[in-house]
């Protein structure tokens, strides 16, 4: 038996109503505009996260966004459990929905999370997959909105490897009304997904980044993928030359870790142009609104 098609999961963004999705935007607002005193939404439930990648920023912004607003957390990762082992990855999300008020997931694997999803009683928010980094674009597009007064119509630049975080920037371009340029290498520009006229994918990255708004970039080499030649993404290194392409006002964002001389400088890494520890801090703001949006079930509500 599957899952009540009641339960809102936070999985992708395309699959939540672009109402909903800049609704919760709105609701991290106020959050972090109360963050010194942040209203006991959550009292008495509980969140569980799973975790099989190491993590600072979901780890930390997660368990403290449930504690701020009341609730409380039990963490475990995929060594202490036994889904997809011993134990079917529908018996465990069932199981785990009997003790919980909502999970977090944090893993490589995007087919198993959204097969936990499907049999979970409870929600289910990705917290990271190969496939997509929802909550961090939240976070993103939260401290874009603080920065420059809002998304519409910006034009945000991607250079690097087109990642799981650059394909979710993709995903949200359309529904936030954003015109989202993607400098790769060729050989990386996918084939077999479409974005319609709000992406653009280019091997120039000076085309990419000129006028820009905003400059996002991630490492090069992702977990997991330790090994691999970054010999191609040389030419997409942000530094000084290339924010001088974007707009005076611009922004330089990146969701961390930072293999620092590699994807960025330091020069950009110091510069006005940074925003990083403000949009680190913005993914503890954002996830209390997708926690509040996802168990608007049990009475949560702004």
């Amino acid at each position: 038996m599957s899952a009540p098609n009641t339960v809102k999961h936070f999985l992708d963004l395309p699959d939540i109503p672009a109402q909903a999705l800049k609704a919760i935007l709105q609701n991290a607002h106020e959050l972090k505009a109360n963050k010194f005193a942040p209203p006991q939404l959550l009292k008495g439930l509980t969140l569980a996260m799973i975790f099989d990648k190491r993590s600072t920023r979901t780890r930390m912004s997660f368990e403290v966004a449930m504690k701020q607003v009341g609730g409380h957390t039990v963490v475990m990762s995929m060594g202490d459990m036994q889904i997809g082992g011993a134990e079917s990855v529908e018996d465990t999300a069932k199981v785990m929905a009997r003790f919980v008020d909502a999970v977090m997931i944090r893993m490589g694997n995007h087919d198993v999370l959204k097969e936990f999803a499907s049999h979970s009683y409870v929600p289910v928010i990705n917290g990271l997959t190969d496939w997509s980094h929802p909550c961090q674009i939240m976070a993103d597009l939260m401290t874009i909105e603080e920065k420059l007064g809002g998304v519409q119509g910006k034009k945000i630049a991607w250079m690097g490897d087109y990642n799981n975080v650059a394909r979710t920037l993709a995903q949200a371009s359309k529904i936030w009304d954003f015109t989202f340029y993607v400098a790769a290498p060729e050989s990386l520009h996918p084939a077999d997904e479409s974005f319609e006229n709000s992406v653009v994918f280019t091997a120039d990255p000076a085309k990419a980044a000129q006028n820009a708004d905003v400059i996002v970039t991630d490492t090069w080499v992702s977990m997991g993928q330790e090994g691999k030649s970054i010999d191609m993404f040389a030419p997409y290194q942000v530094n000084e030359a290339l924010m001088a392409q974007a707009k005076d006002n611009a922004l330089f964002m990146h969701c961390m870790p930072i293999h620092r001389g590699e994807e960025v400088t330091d020069a950009v890494l110091n510069s006005r142009h940074s925003v990083i520890y403000d949009e680190a801090e913005n993914r503890l703001h954002a996830q209390k609104a997708i926690l509040v949006w996802c168990l608007e079930h049990a009475g949560v509500k702004i």
